[in-house]
């Protein structure tokens, strides 16, 4: 693991309100990751844990109860995880934290320029037992009011509600390392042409070697959205951040972007970052394997419940 060696601060603009946010994340003898809202007086610090998680439907993962509430904390949980952050205090003044560039690349350039390494170890979180979320259940949770425009938006877009998210207990990875770590197996299935069916996959196991290959094959991809979506957005006050230097926006078409791709799967490999952000909201690191179909911030959630619902799914390891 790694410890902060001295406060770092940054500052950036908001993917939703388009406005200047600033960070200061600072060490913390404190277990966790912590937020901290300085631009509301007396208010407690926020846990970005999985259990303090409320909204299903949003397109971000976001932590607490309005108004102490803090957004879009994937890329930079991601990027916590990758440099091996386990406790850290969070303060922003701002309801979201910074998109940057869309990616989790400059969060970590950030965090390893003031980092050291520590001898402590990540708690590790053993999957026992398969559990599994589908996106149906979601759905089901919704106000009737979202479950009609999703509806209609689907019958826009042609896109299927049968995505589902699992986790299951991997013994052994054949051929690929004897540690034991989390094994990423991400399927997108979108009808835009420029996306259609992508898949990707990451073994991330605590080594050196598996951290530098998330930051080189991974890191730099960017948030997605399509054209349309955002100008939709933009007129409601939302997604005023949005750019083409953070976003990559799918034509009217749906056969290509405005702006380049770092790669031809570039979307599959933003949705493993977002994954991989959600996932340290358990504590610590998922040993076992995700299997994420059409997965969301929603559906990563809701089988992080449900592993927890049960103390026989896991097992808990501090070395």
């Amino acid at each position: 693991m790694s410890i902060i060696s001295k406060p770092i601060k940054f500052s950036g603009t908001g993917l939703q309100s388009g406005k200047p946010v600033n960070v200061v994340i600072k060490s913390s003898k404190k277990p966790g990751i912590w937020f901290k809202r300085t631009d509301l007086k007396g208010r407690d610090l926020i846990p970005a844990k999985w259990d303090n998680i409320h909204d299903f439907s949003s397109w971000d993962t976001k932590i607490g109860v309005p108004p102490n509430c803090v957004r879009t904390i994937e890329h930079l949980m991601a990027a916590l995880f990758i440099c091996g952050i386990d406790s850290a205090i969070i303060e922003i003044d701002s309801i979201e934290v910074p998109i940057l560039d869309g990616s989790a690349k400059q969060f970590i350039e950030i965090l390893q320029e003031n980092t050291k390494q520590a001898k402590s170890k990540i708690k590790k979180i053993i999957v026992k037992k398969e559990v599994i979320a589908y996106r149906q259940e979601l759905i089901k949770k919704m106000p009737l009011r979202k479950r009609i425009m999703l509806w209609f938006y689907n019958l826009k877009t042609g896109r299927k509600e049968n995505g589902f998210v699992r986790l299951s207990p991997v013994p052994a990875y054949a051929g690929m390392t004897k540690k034991r770590g989390f094994v990423m197996d991400i399927t997108l299935d979108y009808p835009d042409k420029i996306i259609g069916i992508q898949k990707s996959e990451f073994i991330f196991d605590g080594s050196e070697k598996s951290r530098q290959k998330f930051i080189k094959d991974f890191s730099k991809s960017r948030s997605f959205g399509r054209i349309w979506e955002w100008e939709y957005l933009k007129k409601r006050g939302m997604g005023l951040g949005a750019n083409e230097h953070n976003i990559l926006a799918i034509n009217e078409k749906g056969d290509g972007t405005l702006n380049k791709l770092y790669y031809p799967d570039e979307f599959v490999r933003h949705k493993l970052i977002d994954a991989l952000g959600d996932f340290y909201t358990s504590g610590g690191m998922i040993v076992g394997k995700l299997e994420s179909h059409k997965g969301s911030h929603g559906l990563n959630n809701l089988v992080l419940r449900k592993l927890f619902a049960d103390p026989s799914n896991y097992k808990i390891e501090e070395e």
